[in-house]
């Protein structure tokens, strides 16, 4: 059977088609690191926010506690991450990376701005301009994403 090409008739499915060439090349770089992509965000959260403890961790990727709890033993097993006691209060441990986990994710905002460039690498300069500033525009009115 052929495999046909995407019908893309529409600027929203042009759009779409963009945004997943973007998603596909990081979901190409965390599965080529062997993780998943729920690994890849707290590992990636905890890079920002070293030593968050492991509520904030449930909040922010919106999953139960006992997820996250499996999650960071399979991290820790691979040596990416590590749990520390606080002081005081054996209950409460904050996560922090291990120099093999910040160095595992340390390439994505590169690999992520290579495939940007990969993605509008046939416009010159002044199209890329003119294409930032319609979806500038585009843009202004819709409702703000959240960063959770």
């Amino acid at each position: 059977m052929e495999t046909q090409e995407p019908v893309l008739s529409t600027t929203l499915d042009l759009v779409r088609w963009i945004g997943w060439a973007q998603r596909k090349a990081g979901e190409d770089w965390v599965r080529e690191r062997e993780l998943t992509h729920e690994q890849a965000f707290v590992l990636g959260y905890l890079a920002r926010s070293p030593g968050a403890i492991q509520r904030d961790i449930a909040e922010i990727s919106r999953t139960s506690a006992a997820s996250v709890s499996s999650l960071l033993q399979g991290l820790e097993r691979r040596g990416l991450v590590e749990r520390r006691t606080e002081d005081g209060n054996e209950r409460s441990k904050r996560v922090f990376l291990t120099p093999a986990g910040a160095e595992l994710i340390s390439g994505f905002e590169d690999a992520m701005r290579a495939a940007d460039e990969i993605i509008l690498a046939p416009l010159a300069p002044g199209e890329r301009d003119a294409l930032h500033a319609l979806l500038q525009k585009v843009t202004a009115e819709l409702p703000q994403p959240t960063r959770s």
